[in-house]
């Protein structure tokens, strides 16, 4: 007998690869397309979408958490490049856009 095909739920709901939501438009800014490594950009990117807050306090994502769930506040990262460069990335509280852009840019 063949056993029969389940999915967990629980794990699939906490799945760290699973997006947690979507944008309409992402924006870089100049400064972060001239000093930071695309596939850098590009993989804070994915893990902001999936809930990887980066280099934040505990406040800051538990901030970012009800956030998500309520849909009335935008959601802030922190990431650095391997070479120590931090940037942020910021989603809008209606998701519309979700801009990637270095401290000295805000």
């Amino acid at each position: 007998m063949k056993p029969k095909n389940t999915t967990n739920t629980s794990t699939a709901e906490h799945d760290p690869r699973r997006i947690k939501f979507c944008t309409e438009l992402i924006v870089i800014t100049s400064n972060v397309k001239e000093e930071l490594p695309p596939e850098e950009v590009r993989e804070a990117l994915d893990r902001h979408f999936r809930g990887d807050w980066g280099d934040l306090c505990k406040s800051d994502r538990e901030q970012n958490e009800a956030a998500l769930e309520h849909g009335d506040r935008r959601f802030f990262s922190a990431y650095h490049t391997q070479a120590g460069t931090r940037f942020w990335i910021i989603t809008e509280w209606d998701r519309s856009i979700t801009t990637v852009l270095l401290p000295a840019d805000y």
